[in-house]
């Protein structure tokens, strides 16, 4: 009897904690405050230590066991030698089916759909901006920033869009790949690094960015391939089928303004953040609904009555 009650004890306290958490998300959604904070976290000692940053006051906690398998740390190698957890806004939702290694830096109200890949373990680190979205199947990866812990020439961009050597002081703050803010990667997308793409830039689906850097507000057409070291500038549009290889191609190209593409990316990122703060709410939910049947049931098994509610469902 006295381990039912210390039980519900338990989950009557995990259940205020997350209705206070669903207050908060809540009052986020109203506001769209950016000054929300990530979650940054290292493995350190097979621990993994979580600091949560939240009106400039700082609370740590350790975690061993509850961290989802889709979201972990790389594996150390010589090309590699840090072993790096993910950093995950606190506000982006990343879907179950989804899968987040290492060096990777997911910004505030990123949607990462099903099957989505960021796979920081090679190429490193690899950074997601604020309120961009990583549609169904993208796959990001990157050749390797260093060998036996040398730096290697022209294998990462500073944040400002720079191509970095292997002497430069930026090269240690450097990214393999660094997707900016209000990005859209459609469905399928890859973007292998070396590899940048700047601000409200579209990506269509299936194409691919190898070893290039895209300007800002550029829109990119469907199955295109953009690769071998070409720039393309701000503004700019690629038509659907597209391959750019030479930087004479990619000087041709059309302005986005009059294209077809001109304002995709509008409702784009409007359909993912909305999605992302949905399935967030969705989720803490959930967790709630979960905790109240199982308080339910246990009450119901101490007095002899019937269990629960079996027809319980949730929304998908």
């Amino acid at each position: 009897m006295q381990v039912k009650i210390y039980r519900n004890l338990i989950l009557t306290a995990l259940l205020t904690i997350i209705i206070t958490v669903a207050a908060f998300n809540q009052m986020f959604l109203k506001t769209s405050s950016p000054a929300m904070a990530e979650v940054p976290a290292q493995q350190q000692q097979e621990q993994l230590k979580i600091s949560n940053n939240i009106d400039n006051s700082t609370a740590t906690t350790t975690a061993t066991t509850n961290n989802p398998i889709n979201i972990r740390p790389n594996i150390q190698t010589d090309f590699n030698p840090t072993v790096t957890y993910p950093k995950i806004s606190k506000t982006a939702f990343v879907d179950p089916l989804a899968v987040i290694i290492g060096d990777c830096e997911i910004g505030k109200l990123v949607m990462v759909a099903p099957f989505a890949v960021c796979r920081g373990d090679e190429g490193t680190p690899i950074h997601i901006g604020d309120y961009s979205n990583l549609q169904d199947g993208v796959i990001l990866h990157s050749l390797e920033t260093t060998s036996n812990n040398k730096n290697i020439d022209d294998r990462r961009y500073s944040a400002q869009g720079s191509l970095l050597k292997a002497n430069d002081t930026a090269f240690n703050t450097g990214f393999a790949i660094y997707v900016g803010e209000r990005v859209s990667l459609a469905h399928g997308v890859q973007i292998h690094g070396p590899a940048y793409v700047g601000n409200d830039t579209f990506v269509g689906m299936k194409s691919l960015i190898f070893n290039a850097k895209i300007g800002n507000r550029v829109a990119i057409g469907v199955s295109s391939t953009i690769t071998n070291g070409v720039r393309i500038a701000d503004d700019k549009f690629v038509p659907p089928g597209s391959v750019i290889d030479t930087q004479t191609q990619a000087d041709a190209l059309p302005k986005r303004i009059g294209s077809p593409y001109e304002t995709i990316n509008n409702g784009v990122l409007h359909v993912n953040q909305e999605l992302a703060k949905g399935y967030n709410n969705q989720t803490i939910h959930r967790l709630a609904t979960e905790i109240e049947d199982q308080l339910e049931q246990d009450e119901m098994l101490q007095t002899g009555s019937p269990t629960g509610s079996p027809n319980t469902t949730y929304s998908k």
